[in-house]
Formats: structure tokens, sequence, C-alpha cells
């Protein structure tokens, strides 16, 4: 045992020759430096005295909008003091007289202090309505004040956006302002689903962006959706109104995309000018985020653009474009933060294409994930994943896969394969069958069975936390939820009936003339909605540009795979391998962070199997009780007075696990109970080449009284961590708290256990000082 050890120890001093190179990439923490680099360089240039920035004397305090804009959406707070100056300085122009100006300021106000502003905002909404040209060829149009007539689709965009914000916080818009503007944008694109600055100009990308984004907003505007209330009743899975504008503009920008420069409409791929790149990148941000897609056409938008923007940003923190505006840094760079800020926005849940009646209620996910924003008060986003296209890993970058449709479903073995990877994990489906169909029930329920076949569906009882995780849905119009359970919760909640016909009728601040049984059909299944995913999150969500650590079963960890250290898992009737990846995790994450050379091959043992002896450590977790056998007792005794080391926690905090585990203790070695770590113990410090794990981040979940909204308060704690000691010699370690399921990426409101990442340095502490002591 104490030759395995040695050679373990002599490996750390060869990581160097055995891993090779690592493969940069772009991480959320890049972005989030470029983002602070780029506010402290716009914080610098403010007039401390009057607030604003150096203005363009045609568009007063459009300049300083687009900057305020930029830094908000940057993360800098309403009561930061670089923007309570700016915000007082915007609102000295109280009389709109600019198109861009007016949008521009109306944006800023509208999140910054909507309330306190709304007179003003209302102010802006009503003028931009006058202004918007009402005959002629321009008609729907805007151009850049009331005086000039000639309506241009740059001033039109931004006069959308102006109003838009101001719909969302409830300044309702006119009607035939929507209208107008709607049929404008469709009657000046191209065959090719393109626009130019206008009708007689040549593409250009900036400008299709400019359509397609507008169209996606005057269309969530006006249209009756595809649910519909007739009289006082719903109408579901109704006939669609057509899209194919907004699908001929998104294909085209997905085969001209770049972000090299502002592409234009001219053939070959070369087609395109440095002016205007800046504007480009902030507008295929809106339509990424509006249109909730991830790739256009084959391009990751957001991940291709910030990695350029982070290439050619200055040392100092401001970019410059070419040509126009852009070689004013002030407007470069808020563009530039803009794109940036806005489109990190994490994801909440992505919808999954998986056939023809995939979207039979296209503004559901939307109008979810809106509701959910505001009950949590934070930007959010969603997407929608092609399955055809989406590998496993693809799937584990969004924390809840909502698939919804009609028909039966046809997957594939690989896409099969890659949905049991995703749960495994730490994803969740939420599923429904759309308007109740039979065939797409029939066929879902059998996919489970194929893909979970020791976990079948089960009807979620009441006191299930998806019924009041977020808040109490109305017993009147609950549904039936089924649940299957994966590791550390339930990770598959399917409703036969239908869920998203509701999401869509729901239109936020915008008035309805509903029915109120209705209205309270909608809310509730909003709520359920809403628990749906605070339960299946915690609230938690990723950054969008850090890929999960995770070990997929495709290959993706073979290079490492022929290590050194190789720690097997103890077998045993208490759910020995109830986490299967959990230890695969741990070591993956060890290897990357300390550069120790690991084994990621899963191996389950038996306590009196004889190859126990040939590691060093073994592992050992569950979530039952359990018992071993005279003849494993005495096997683990031997293997640990050998010099062997057992670490152990419990899945989910299981008290069963956890009492069955110090009774076996006990049992083995009566003369040394388990006790507690000392606060001050080396175990918990970087002396062993581990990380200073003194205080950590533990979830303690929220009892749950009278069904009250279940939340889980993040304590500071020292890690609870029990040990067994033979002479001077630690060999046990077990956390009573939860590691595995963080590990899994399972995290739980209402498992009490350790976040993920301190779960992981626990781990990687108590594996560094076994191999150490």
């Amino acid at each position: 045992m104490k030759r395995i050890m040695r050679l373990v120890l002599l490996s750390l001093g060869l990581v160097s020759t055995i891993v090779g190179n690592v493969r940069a990439d772009l991480t959320d923490s890049d972005v989030r430096q470029s983002i602070e680099r780029a506010v402290t360089y716009l914080k610098a240039q403010q007039n401390q005295r009057t607030g604003g920035w150096v203005e363009y004397s045609e568009q007063p305090g459009g300049l300083t909008a687009l900057i305020t804009l930029a830094l908000i959406n940057a993360g800098v707070e309403a009561d930061d003091p670089a923007i309570r100056k700016a915000v007082a300085y915007l609102r000295q122009f109280q009389k709109p007289q600019k198109t861009y100006a007016t949008a521009l300021r109306t944006m800023v106000l509208c999140q910054a202090s909507p309330q306190k502003d709304l007179l003003q905002i209302t102010t802006n909404v009503r003028f931009l309505e006058s202004i918007q040209i009402k005959t002629g060829t321009h008609r729907g149009s805007w151009a850049y004040s009331a005086n000039e007539g000639r309506g241009d689709n740059s001033n039109a965009q931004f006069a959308l956006l102006g109003l838009y914000e101001a719909e969302r916080i409830g300044v309702e818009v006119d009607t035939q302002t929507w209208e107008a503007a709607q049929q404008h944008w469709l009657k000046l694109q191209k065959p090719d689903g393109s626009w130019g600055y206008l009708a007689k100009h040549s593409s250009s990308g900036s400008m299709t962006c400019a359509g397609t984004a507008s169209l996606i907003i005057t269309s969530g505007q006006l249209s009756a959706g595809d649910a519909r209330v007739v009289g006082d009743r719903v109408q579901c899975c109704g006939n669609q109104d057509e899209n194919a504008p907004i699908e001929r503009a998104l294909e085209w920008l997905g085969k001209k995309f770049t972000v090299e420069w502002n592409p234009s409409g001219a053939q070959g791929s070369g087609g395109g000018q440095r002016s205007y790149w800046l504007y480009y990148l902030y507008a295929i941000e809106r339509v990424g985020r509006l249109s909730g897609r991830r790739f256009l056409g084959a391009h990751d938008w957001y991940r291709t653009g910030a990695a350029k923007l982070l290439a050619e940003q200055a040392s100092v923190g401001y970019w410059k474009g070419h040509g126009h505006a852009e070689t004013n840094p002030l407007v470069a760079t808020s563009m530039a933060l803009l794109f940036l800020s806005k489109g990190r926005r994490p994801v909440l849940i992505s919808q999954l294409k998986t056939g023809e009646q995939w979207n039979s209620h296209r503004a559901a996910v939307q109008n979810l994930t809106r509701r959910v924003e505001k009950t949590w008060q934070r930007d959010l986003t969603w997407q929608t994943i092609d399955m055809q296209a989406a590998s496993a890993a693809d799937l584990v970058e969004t924390p809840v896969l909502f698939i919804s449709g009609r028909g039966k479903l046809n997957f594939t073995a690989k896409q099969k394969a890659n949905l049991i990877e995703y749960v495994n994990q730490g994803g969740f489906i939420f599923a429904e069958a759309c308007c109740g169909d039979a065939a797409f029930d029939q066929s879902f329920r059998e996919l489970l069975g194929e893909l979970f076949p020791d976990s079948g569906l089960r009807l979620l009882p009441p006191d299930h936390a998806v019924w009041f995780a977020e808040g109490k849905v109305d017993p009147k119009y609950t549904r039936p939820l089924y649940g299957i359970n994966a590791c550390c919760r339930t990770s598959v909640v399917y409703c036969p009936d239908d869920l998203s016909c509701y999401w869509e009728l729901s239109r936020g601040t915008r008035k309805t003339t509903y029915p109120a049984a209705v209205n309270d059909e909608v809310e509730a299944c909003l709520q359920i909605g809403e628990n749906v995913l605070a339960y299946a999150t915690n609230r938690q969500l990723k950054a969008k540009l850090d890929r999960p650590q995770i070990a997929l079963s495709d290959g993706a960890t073979r290079e490492i795979d022929r290590g050194t250290l190789r720690i097997p898992k103890l077998s045993h009737t208490g759910g020995s391998d109830d986490a299967p990846h959990a230890l695969t995790n741990l070591l993956r994450e060890l290897h990357g962070q300390i550069q120790l050379p690991t084994n990621l091959q899963p191996l389950l043992l038996a306590a009196d199997n004889e190859q126990l002896l040939d590691h060093p450590i073994i592992f050992m977790h569950g979530r039952r009780g359990f018992r071993f056998s005279d003849s494993e007792r005495a096997a683990l005794r031997m293997f640990l007075q050998r010099g062997g080391f057992l670490f152990a926690d419990s899945i989910c905090a299981s008290t069963p696990f956890a009492e069955s585990l110090r009774r076996e203790m006990k049992a083995i070695f009566p003369e040394n109970p388990l006790q507690r770590l000392p606060a001050n113990h080396a175990l918990l410090t970087a002396e062993f080449r581990g990380f200073d794990i003194r205080k950590v981040t533990l979830r303690d979940p929220k009892q749950v009284q009278d069904q009250a909204r279940l939340d889980a308060k993040l304590q500071a704690v020292t890690p609870v961590l029990e040990t067994l000691q033979l002479g001077d010699r630690v060999c046990v370690v077990f956390s009573p708290y939860d590691i595995s399921c963080a590990m899994e990426n399972h995290a739980s409101l209402e498992c009490k256990g350790y976040v993920r990442e301190d779960a992981a340095r626990i781990g990687i502490n108590v594996i560094m000082y076994a191999l150490q002591q």
C-alpha cells in the first residue's frame, strides 16, 4: 500500500510530461474582466459636474443615454453615483425632439427608474407615436425628427426598441403604431430575406438584424398567439400565423454571418464593410436574444462575437471602430459593451426542436422566461436547441430542457443516449403533451421507460416541492405532474395536459380582456412553470460561456484516462452508485486544478474484493441504510490497518446512510469512534497542495411551513467532516452533508450540502491529504 502511495506522489512531479497542452477557451471570467475595463473607461469620461458625456448637438442627450444604457446592462447599479448623475442629467430633456435620442433616453428610464419617471416615459412614447410617418412611401417608419419626412430603417429600429421597453413596464402603445411599423418592415424586405438602410440601398447585416428584431417585436405585440380565448373558452393548438419573413431573414443572417465586418448582400463571402461593424454586432445580439437562437446558421454568435471583441479591445478598456460615429470610442465602447453584457445573460430554459409539431405555442417559453425574470429580478434568456444537431455537451449547457409536442416522438439511438447523459450530468427534462395529445403521451412514456428502466414515472404528491417551490398553485387549476427520480432529486417532470397554451396567453404587463376564470388558470399554469424551474435550477444559473465540468461518456476524457491515481467506489446495498458521475467529476476536477494524473474509468468493488488492496484510496457514498457482512467488515478493517484510506459522503445528506456508516465503523473499530474534524486541522488548509477551505458555502434548505415558498439558505461554515484515526494517521473521512449531488451537478433546493465549487475543493483536499499525510 505504501509503495502505491509513493508512486502516486512521484507522479506529482511528472504531471507536465503527461498532461500535454490544454485547449484554451473563452470563459465568462474573460468577458467579465473585459466588461469591467470598459465600464471603468466610460465612467472616467463622464463630466462629473453635469453627469453627462460629450454629446452630438443634433441628438441632445443621445450619447449620454447610449452610454448609460450600456453601463446599466453591464451591471452598474441604479444607485451607483455614475448612473444617478447620468439619469439626473437625462431628466433635463423633458421635451422630446429627436428619434434616436428620445428612444435611447426612454430605454434608460425604463431600466433605471421606471416608476419615478413613468410620466416622462409616457411623454416620450406619445412623441414617438406622433412622429411615426403616417402616409406615403415611408408609412410606418421614422425619420430623425418630426420635421424630416424621409424615414429610414435605423431610426425605425430604435423607435421600436424604445416603445418595446416602455410597453414592458406597462406603458401601452397604440396598436396602430405596431401595425404600421410591421407593414413597413414587411414591405421593405427583399426577396432573399434581407434589408437595406432604405428600399433602394443594398442589403447589410446591420439593417437585416434591424428588420429581423423589429418583426419579432411587432409580431409579439400584434399576434393573437397560437392560443386564443373565444368567449369564456381557451382554444389551444390553433392555426399559427405565418412567420416566414422572420425565418428568411434568419437564414440570410446565418449564411452571411461573420464578426469581422458588417456583411453586405453582395455575392460571395467577402462582401461587407468595416463601417457600422459594432452597430452590427449590437444588432446581432438583439436578434439572437429575441429569437432564442444560440446559433445563427452554424455559428455560435455570442461566443464568436465575444472572442472577436476581446481581441480588439484596447488595454485601457475602450473599442474604436471604422467610419461614421464608431471612430468615437464612447460610441464604439457602448455598443461593444451592450453586445457583451446583454448577450451573456444566463440561459434559464431551452426548448427542444424534435420534429414538425414541437412548437405549437411559439411565445410560451419566452413568456414564462419573462415571468421568471420578474419574480427573480434578474435578466434571463431562453433558447431553442435542435435535437438533430445537438451533442450531449450542447444539451448540458442548458439547465432545463423543455419538450413539448404533438404526434409520436422518434429519437435515434444516439439522441436517446444524449438525453440519458444530459440527465446524468445534472440536466432536467420538463415535458408536456401539447393539447393532451395521445400519440405524444404514449411515445413519451415509452421513451422514459427505455431511458430510465429502473425509475418509473410516478405521480408527484401534493407535498412535492414542484407544487410550492416558488409559490402556491390554485388547487382548482392544478394539472397532474409525473416525475422520475435521478440521483438527488426528481429530474424529469412530465405533464400529460397542456401548460404552454396558457403560458402563450400571458401578456405580461399588457392588458387582456380574458374572463376572470381564464386569467386565474393562466396564472396557475405560470405558477406551475415557475415552481418547476425554481426546483430544477435552485435559482442558481451558470454563466453562459462557462462550459460545465462534466465527465461525458463519449470519449471526452480518454486523453487523461491513462493516469496514475484510480479510486474505486465501495459497493454496498444503500445506493452505492446512486450518484454515478460524482466521483468521476471529482477526479476530473483533481486533474484540472491540481494536475494530478487520474484514471477516470469507474470501478465498483465490494469491501472483501482482493483488488481493494491495490488502491490507496476508496470512495463510498449512498442515500439509504445498509449493512456490511462479517467478511466485508474484516476485509475493510485490514485495508485501513494496512494504510488504506476511506473517503465517504452522504448523498443529499441522507440520515439513514450516515447512521449506517457510523454504526459500521463502530463495529469495525469499536475502540476508535468517528469524531468531528477540528476547525484548525491541516486538511482544511492549503498545506497539502489543496485549498484553504476553513470557510465554505453550505446550502441549508428552509423548512417548508404551510407550503410557503421553498428556499435554501447559503451559509459560510467550517466543513463538517467526521474522521476515524488509527494511531497518528487519519484513515476515514466522512461528510454527513452532501458532496456527491453537487459533483453530479444535481444541486437541489431540498438537499443540504456544499455548493459545487466548495464540494470539489473539499474532495480535492481530502484526497491530497490522504496521499501525503
